[in-house]
């Protein structure tokens, strides 16, 4: 299978990829919009994308490609994050005093910036491509932070591994594909739905949820494009395509102004 993914090959996408289909053809593109029109003509089989992490939140822009786009969600997997510090080979941790990462994933290592004085982190647009960065430059007095998969692509050498302050530190990454997916096992489903600026309108939505007993796992709103100070809700609820779920998504869609189904899934 041809999987697309935002970023070089090594990035933490390629590894949840990897971890979500061995085996697959990674297609790394340069922006998120590149991976879901490559999808959509149909270029790759399906795409994996983070959607959220545990310390740094939501990536925005792909709920709003998943709500403009006619793509379906498949799947979803918790990677770990773990950033390592790489650089290339036969260079040395004394020697190095600039370290490439996306900001992000330096944000996450304040510790290690901290305790490593005359170290300057260097922002880059993306992990992975810092580490291809200084491996092709042969940088010898610089590292990139990253995960293990972009050490294996570009042979560069781990000098220290498990950078990230906070251990509990995992992203949530989604498969996707042009058609739904049927699975009677799945537990969880993501849709989003807009409401009417009215008294008691965002009430009412969670309430056809909460009479039946559907736990929603996530809900936040997004300003809708070209219409400001209007929201769009995504929520997660945990039930899959069962009798009560069917009866909230119809009474939710009789007083919302649209309601669309992102995808029915197994809880990762």
């Amino acid at each position: 299978m041809k999987i697309a993914i935002q970023g070089e090959f090594g990035a933490f996408s390629h590894e949840a990829a990897l971890k979500m289909l061995p085996g697959c053809s990674v297609v790394p593109c340069t922006v998120s919009a590149d991976v879901f029109d490559r999808l959509l003509q149909k270029k790759v089989d399906g795409a994996v994308i983070p959607i959220e992490n545990s310390l740094a939140g939501s990536v925005t822009e792909h709920y709003d490609l998943l709500l403009a786009n006619p793509v379906h969600i498949h799947r979803e997997y918790l990677l770990r994050i773990r950033h390592n510090l790489i650089a290339a080979r036969g260079v040395k941790l004394k020697d190095v005093h600039r370290v490439f990462s996306h900001p992000v994933a330096l944000a996450q290592c304040r510790d290690f910036f901290r305790k490593s004085r005359g170290v300057e982190a260097v922002s880059f647009y993306d992990t992975a491509g810092s580490v291809k960065h200084v491996i092709i430059n042969r940088l010898k007095d610089a590292a990139a932070i990253a995960g293990r998969q972009a050490a294996v692509e570009y042979r560069g050498t781990i000098l220290k591994s498990s950078l990230e302050d906070n251990k509990q530190n995992f992203t949530r990454f989604f498969l996707i594909s042009r058609r739904p997916h049927k699975d009677k096992k799945a537990d969880k489903t993501s849709l989003a739905f807009s409401i009417k600026n009215q008294p008691g309108a965002l009430f009412k939505a969670l309430s056809v949820f909460a009479l039946r007993e559907i736990s929603l796992s996530k809900i936040e709103s997004r300003p809708v494009k070209g219409r400001p100070w209007e929201y769009v809700f995504y929520a997660d609820i945990m039930r899959g395509d069962d009798e009560a779920a069917r009866n909230a998504i119809r009474n939710l869609e009789e007083i919302c102004d649209f309601v669309k189904i992102l995808g029915i899934y197994r809880a990762a």
